[in-house]
C-alpha cells in the first residue's frame, strides 16, 4: 500500500520542491496576471535570460507552465491556475507563525 502512495506523494514533491525558489515564486505571480514571454520575465526580475530559462524549465518539468513558441520568443502560462490557491494557504502558516513568535515575546518580557 505504501508504495502506491509513495508514487502520489514522490509527485507532489516535483511540484513543491519545482516552486521552492523566490524566483519561480515571482514568476508564477507574474503569471497569475497573464502570459509573459521570457523577455519580459528577465526585465521583471533583473537576471539574464539563461537564468530564467533554468527556472522556468524547472517549472514547466514539473507540470506547473506551459509554454508557446512564437517565432523567436517564448511564451510562459500557467497550466493550472490553482496552483496558486496553495499560496493563500502559506500565508495562514507563515501568519500562524508570527502569531506564535508575538506571544513568546510577549511571554519573555513579562517575566
Amino acid at each position: 500500500m505504501y508504495q502506491k502512495r509513495k508514487l502520489i506523494l514522490d509527485a507532489r514533491a516535483k511540484v513543491l520542491k519545482a516552486m521552492a525558489h523566490p524566483s519561480r515564486l515571482f514568476i508564477l505571480e507574474q503569471l497569475e496576471k497573464g502570459e509573459r514571454c521570457v523577455c519580459d520575465l528577465t526585465d521583471m526580475i533583473g537576471v539574464d535570460v539563461s537564468t530564467i530559462s533554468k527556472h522556468l524549465s524547472v517549472l514547466k518539468q514539473a507540470g506547473i507552465v506551459v509554454d508557446d513558441k512564437r517565432g523567436n520568443q517564448v511564451f510562459y502560462q500557467l497550466r493550472v491556475p490553482c496552483i496558486l490557491n496553495f499560496f493563500g494557504c502559506v500565508e495562514s502558516v507563515l501568519a500562524e507563525q508570527a502569531k506564535a513568535q508575538v506571544a513568546c515575546l510577549a511571554n519573555s518580557t513579562t517575566e
